[in-house]
């Protein structure tokens, strides 16, 4: 017995040195066989000044790192897989949020508080067309500090060279122009100039040939000509440009059924008006949204009524399950070639909760820094591709890094359970035998 003790001791004596721990410590842990054989020989080992590696949280974690950092290629593979995970899983989100947001484009430019439109309405690219009454019933409305009709329509445009090119139409009110971009060059008067529109500077633009103030074009037959040239908040989803002008002449260039309103913008006097203008409108057989819920329904359209969401959602499943499989199968490795070093921490004294925390400790740390360099990787690559591609749609928010870092944690704890089943199974005797 008392030799097998002492061959057990320099087995784990020498696992101890084969993970890179500190000399002393594995010195300390298992003294020689004289003073094994010394009655006193137990004490000394629970009396002993020198820190155990595997006592501590600060040993734990020491311990911990270096098993995990010892074979590189191990550790490079579980970031690769973990990184790889975080980038497929947020570059998919990213993208899907920066389409829901340019499909919003026309209500964040606006920027009314209130929108009153067509029940039948999914999205301000696909307005319904409303009666005159609707916009003197909604400035009656008591609670309604002034309302405004919009156009918004699509028209071909025929540049200098003989090309057509579609462009979306708004049509701001005559007396109030409100919704009107900002200027980058010219002046807003100038839009009630004969002809006169106001082309958006986006990534758009140059589809119209960079045009430049005074620049003239046809519009259904219709000459246009270039006034002010402004910016807005977001860019549209469908990648035409945006030519802005008086209600008036919008409905006269092109060509509309027997109405002409799009929507009627309401600016309420207080908060607490709006429920009884939405209750007002209900009345008159349409439906009117603040922004933010007609954000919502445009961006629950595209999510549930179109085939976008779902192939969002399935490219975002498949990222887990790679990141999962990669992540899992890597871990699992390591916990397998390095089970006789586990194996030597237990026989030395180290209780099953202490080898759960290291290993709960590597693998956090490896999802962590692979979900920092996952979350950097999609930044750098989002911001390359706006440089190159002014079209590209792509938003980080933060619900996209919320439901990544979730992802993340769900691929460690499967991996932990795996680990730490297989290292709680091993018996000290069965690894010095081997």
């Amino acid at each position: 017995m008392r030799a097998l003790r002492t061959n057990g001791c320099t087995q784990a004596k020498k696992q101890l040195m084969q993970s890179n721990a500190p000399r002393h410590h594995a010195d300390t842990l298992c003294p020689d066989s004289r003073r094994s054989r010394a009655p006193g020989a137990a004490h000394f080992l629970s009396t002993s000044p020198y820190p155990m590696p595997f006592t501590g949280l600060n040993g734990q974690i020491r311990l911990a790192y270096k098993l995990l950092v010892n074979d590189r290629a191990k550790f490079a593979a579980l970031l690769l897989g973990i990184t790889f995970a975080v980038f497929l899983i947020v570059m998919m989100m990213s993208m899907f949020a920066g389409v829901l947001q340019r499909s919003s484009a026309t209500v964040i430019n606006v920027g009314a508080k209130i929108w009153v439109m067509d029940p039948a309405v999914n999205t301000p690219a696909n307005a319904i067309p409303m009666p005159d009454f609707v916009l003197d019933a909604a400035r009656s409305i008591a609670g309604v500090r002034y309302a405004v009709p919009l156009f918004s329509g699509t028209g071909l445009v025929k540049l200098k060279d003989g090309n057509y090119q579609a462009a979306s139409i708004v049509g701001l009110d005559d007396s109030s122009l409100f919704g009107r971009p900002t200027l980058l060059q010219g002046r807003i008067e100038d839009i009630y100039a004969e002809n006169g529109f106001i082309v958006i500077k986006d990534a758009d633009f140059e589809k119209l040939d960079n045009p430049t103030i005074g620049a003239e074009f046809e519009i259904n037959d219709h000459r246009a000509v270039i006034v002010g040239i402004g910016k807005v908040t977001i860019s549209g989803l469908f990648g035409v440009p945006t030519l802005y002008t008086t209600y008036n002449r919008a409905i006269q260039y092109l060509p509309t059924a027997r109405f002409t309103t799009a929507f009627v913008l309401i600016e309420p006097k207080s908060a607490t008006d709006i429920p009884h203008i939405k209750e007002e409108i209900k009345r008159l057989g349409y439906i009117a949204l603040t922004d933010q819920e007609f954000i919502e329904n445009t961006s629950r359209f595209y999510e549930f009524h179109t085939g976008l969401g779902m192939n969002i959602l399935i490219m975002t499943v498949i990222s887990f399950i790679v990141g999962l499989s990669i992540s899992g199968q890597t871990f699992y490795t390591f916990i397998i070639e390095n089970l006789e070093r586990f194996g030597a921490l237990k026989a030395i004294g180290a209780k099953g909760s202490e080898l759960v925390a290291m290993i709960l400790f590597q693998s956090t740390f490896t999802a962590l820094t692979g979900y920092g360099l996952g979350i950097g990787l999609c930044a750098g690559l989002i911001a390359l591709a706006k440089a190159r591609l002014p079209d590209y749609a792509a938003v980080i928010t933060f619900s996209s890094l919320g439901i990544a870092l979730v992802m993340v944690l769900v691929i460690v704890a499967i991996s932990s359970y795996i680990g730490v089943r297989r290292v709680l199974r091993i018996e000290p005797f069965d690894i010095f035998r081997s």
